[in-house]
């Protein structure tokens, strides 16, 4: 592009928008002036973002090639921050399907340029050899490459910023481990980029010469292994040093287990994170820089990194944490109480309470329920249903909150999802903990004929096969002490919010 046209905005099709890098990546876009389409099976998840009234957004899945068509029209950048990293032992095929239908759609469509975030791999290690994560990841590169479309493939090793699944894996070893027995992958040498450098090469490329079609690789100015990591960390955190002793016979099996011990990371992301931990991932060459120009101070420092990362935590601004997309193999059904509800067996828990307090303060506490401000019940049984969906291998309870006061359409809250959210009226959120069956948990603020404020909530289960309806009557018999205790402590929650005079009794996690 030439004259005035080198900075014409462009149309930008963003994949993956709800996740970790895409929700970023959307707002970097507009403010550098671009059209933005977002690309999602699920558009009502994009809702409630603080910019979804300008963007462009489009029903559609990668693995449809049908859905792809009609959001490729008329886009000139096009970028894929997908993966099927967990869906199971077929990832790697759906990557690979996902990635050709993507490609092929793209050359159909005259789109200009693809621009897609891979991983970084090894120098002197076969493809075949890889993690099965690595390799994907590589392949899907290689498939963009090849698509008759410019491409540029950028490859990043851990990526350090606020609500990052690296970055959250480091903090929570370090932070709770003060003296840690570790795998041998701590001595390993990575180079780290912090994720504002990464969405600044993101944005970046858009604008690349059109005879560009290649790999680049990103990483940050410093190269350390995870041991000099946890150690960094440690210090920039105002931590006492940490003693590390590193044990060889910890597989990455049994590591990505102790890691979800440890953190919020589930095993089943734990797993490939550490799997390709195992490598040397350094950087071979920074030719970026040639089309991507560094200002002063940039790539930024792994310390700069942890700092900003931190200063974020601590003033709540994260805008997106690798918890933001889906947990993949979540059931999908509708509500049952949607009009195309096909029916089935349906339990239900519904619990109603009086609350002598403003429907505002009232809300204040359903909005702000989870993560540090715990379930208003029976701590210790919230504690162990989470300890044993992890030991199944699902999300457990410690994912947190993205905000410790609002929640938005799509928000991970512990081990649910906010699958709806009317502001002052009603919170409906969706399990993601492993069950026999989808479940879903309704909070709603209402008011009775009289003015009074009323809190009404209810549990509803559909139950799979035998084992659905057993799971619902071994544990009913507690429902009266959780979901009897929540209801009541909600009610006095809000009520001592109200009373200037009572204080707000804690309810633990």
């Amino acid at each position: 592009m030439t004259g005035d046209h080198a900075n014409a905005p462009l149309n930008c099709l963003v994949t993956g928008a709800s996740g970790y890098i895409g929700g970023r990546l959307v707002p970097e876009l507009l403010a550098a002036g671009h059209r933005v389409r977002c690309l999602a099976r699920t558009p009502e998840k994009l809702r409630d973002q603080p910019w979804a009234g300008d963007v462009e957004t489009v029903r559609g899945d990668v693995t449809d090639a049908a859905s792809l068509a009609p959001a490729m029209d008329g886009i000139d950048v096009a970028y894929y921050l997908v993966h099927a990293l967990t869906t199971g032992a077929g990832f790697e095929e759906t990557d690979r399907r996902a990635a050709t239908a993507f490609a092929e759609q793209a050359r159909a469509a005259g789109v200009g340029r693809i621009v897609y975030l891979g991983g970084l791999a090894p120098e002197d290690v076969p493809e075949r050899e890889l993690s099965p994560h690595l390799r994907s990841r590589a392949e899907v590169g290689r498939i963009l490459l090849d698509s008759g479309v410019p491409t540029t493939a950028l490859r990043a090793a851990v990526i350090i910023g606020s609500g990052s699944a690296s970055f959250e894996m480091l903090r929570y070893l370090t932070e709770r481990l003060p003296v840690m027995v570790t795998p041998s992958w701590v001595s390993t040498r990575i180079q780290p980029i912090a994720v504002r450098d990464v969405l600044r090469y993101l944005v970046g490329s858009a604008r690349m010469p059109g005879d560009v079609n290649r790999t680049f690789d990103i990483g940050g100015p410093d190269v350390l292994t995870y041991r000099d990591m946890m150690q960094r960390y440690a210090e920039v955190a105002e931590l006492r040093h940490r003693l590390i002793l590193p044990v060889p016979m910890l597989s990455p099996g049994l590591s990505s287990h102790w890691v979800g011990l440890i953190t919020p990371v589930p095993a089943s992301i734990a797993r490939p994170l550490a799997e390709s931990l195992r490598y040397e991932v350094v950087c071979r060459e920074h030719d970026i820089a040639g089309y991507v120009h560094d200002g002063a101070g940039q790539p930024f420092a792994f310390d700069t990194a942890l700092r900003l990362a931190l200063q974020r935590i601590r003033e709540a601004r994260v805008t997106t944490r690798w918890s933001s997309a889906s947990v993949p193999g979540v059931p999908s059904d509708p509500l049952p109480t949607d009009p195309d509800w096909a029916g089935g067996s349906l339990y239900e828990d519904v619990r109603e309470r009086e609350v002598n307090a403003s429907p505002e303060a009232l809300w204040r506490v359903v909005e702000g329920i989870g993560g540090e401000h715990g379930w208003y019940s029976f701590p210790l049984a919230w504690a162990v249903r989470g300890w044993l969906d992890r030991l199944v291998g699902g999300v457990g309870l410690r994912r947190g909150r993205r905000d410790t006061d609002r929640l938005r359409v799509g928000d991970s809250l512990d081990f649910w999802r906010v699958e709806e959210i009317e502001p002052g009226r009603l919170l409906r959120l969706r399990a993601e903990m492993r069950l026999p069956g989808p479940a879903w948990l309704e909070m709603y603020v209402e008011r009775d004929g009289e003015g009074r404020s009323r809190y009404r909530q209810r549990a509803l289960f559909h139950p799979r096969g035998l084992l659905g309806h057993a799971y619902w009557w071994s544990v009913s018999p507690f429902h009266a002490v959780v979901f009897g205790g929540m209801a009541r402590n909600i009610a006095r929650a809000a009520e001592n919010r109200t009373s200037p005079e009572r204080a707000v009794p804690a309810v633990s996690p």
